[in-house]
């Protein structure tokens, strides 16, 4: 059976599937020093994983803030994007893959929006993509045996410079062309702040709340691993399972919480999806400005130091080694949570007034000016 030897996870079976191998007897974190040397000196990040940030009862109680502040707002894109999915799309034989770890809490509010207002039943997994990698060619095979004929829509959280766009490109050109599986990349997400994407709820830089978690926000399981130690030729890409974080875990929290408000926006959502475009093109600005930030900032050219964006920034401080992070406005809602956990680990913030993204996290190298 396709399940045996899956990452455990704490969604429903109905919601999603993680394509994923368990390694959770076999892999140990390694520590932030560890891990940041391993990359600085040529290893790949999906070698090894973060410890995981346990987050301090300020942070949490600001995470629920922000859900509750933000739920109504996610809801609206959510079902604005689900939309967008269908219409483009043109059939109701849609596949969701999101991609693990911050496109599976998307994907499954995209499923749930269309099983309760569109009346389809769209199957979800999730697979691994990493950047210097490219996609888990392992699990697509598997996922296009199962849905032969189905429109298969890759599904992600948010954009930063548009990296992940660039390695799905790739996977899917060479996919088509090696074994024909009729993919197509365009990536859907609920924010695409760097204009990388083409289906989209927005492209303003908004605080997605998931962004602010780990483990605890994603169903228990880790950031995903590819290391020959433990992943063969023929095995999906892995990852771990947090149960020690049972307890924590609002995973299935934050999934019904934005859920419950689909009702109070979807007669809006339904109507922007259907006066305004479907998908828009690429324009790459947000690549544009890390560039020149890039050259400001940094000795080298090495924009992989560079994560744009409220979600990118998160995940710096929350599994990086964060030089600095710069913030264009401290007042605006979508930071404060930033604001936290850059006092909690003492990283400066600078504030950048005409910044084109609300925040972007600048990771220590050595090659600072």
């Amino acid at each position: 059976m396709i399940a045996e030897g899956l990452v455990k996870t704490s969604y429903s079976n109905d919601d999603i599937l993680f394509l994923l191998k368990d390694v959770t007897e076999d892999f140990a974190e390694s520590t932030l020093e560890e891990r940041e040397k391993a990359v600085q000196t040529g290893g790949h990040y999906a070698e090894r994983l973060p410890v995981e940030y346990r987050p301090s009862e300020e942070y949490t109680k600001l995470y629920r803030k922000s859900v509750e502040k933000t739920k109504e707002q996610m809801g609206y894109l959510v079902g604005l994007l689900t939309h967008r999915i269908h219409l483009h799309a043109k059939t109701g034989d849609v596949v969701l893959v999101s991609l693990a770890r911050a496109g599976s809490p998307i994907g499954i509010l995209v499923r749930r929006y269309a099983q309760q207002f569109l009346n389809m039943e769209w199957p979800h997994y999730s697979v691994s993509i990493l950047r210097g990698k490219g996609i888990d060619e392992n699990a697509m095979r598997t996922i296009r045996r199962i849905h032969p004929n189905s429109r298969i829509q890759f599904v992600d959280g948010w954009t930063g410079k548009g990296a992940i766009q660039h390695e799905l490109t790739a996977s899917v050109q060479r996919l088509n062309k090696e074994e024909n599986l009729a993919l197509t990349d365009d990536l859907a997400v609920l924010a695409d702040p760097g204009a990388c994407a083409v289906l989209f709820g927005t492209r303003e830089d908004v605080l997605i709340p998931s962004a602010c978690l780990n483990a605890t926000v994603s169903g228990l399981v880790s950031r995903t691993i590819l290391n020959s130690r433990y992943i063969g030729e023929e095995d999906f890409h892995g990852a771990k399972f947090y149960g020690e974080l049972q307890e924590e875990d609002l995973s299935n929290d934050f999934i019904n919480k934005i859920s419950a408000c689909f009702s109070s926006v979807a007669e809006r959502a339904e109507k922007e999806a259907l006066s305004t475009p479907v998908r828009q093109n690429r324009t790459w600005q947000g690549k544009m400005e890390v560039e020149e930030i890039g050259r400001k900032m940094y000795s080298g050219t090495n924009h992989q130091l560079i994560k744009p964006g409220v979600g990118e920034t998160t995940r710096v401080l929350l599994r990086r080694d964060p030089w600095k992070i710069l913030i264009n406005n401290l007042e605006h809602p979508s930071v404060q949570h930033l604001l936290v956990l850059a006092e909690e680990k003492n990283v400066p913030v600078e504030v950048v007034p005409d910044l084109f993204y609300r925040a972007i996290g600048l990771i220590k190298s050595g090659q600072e000016i």
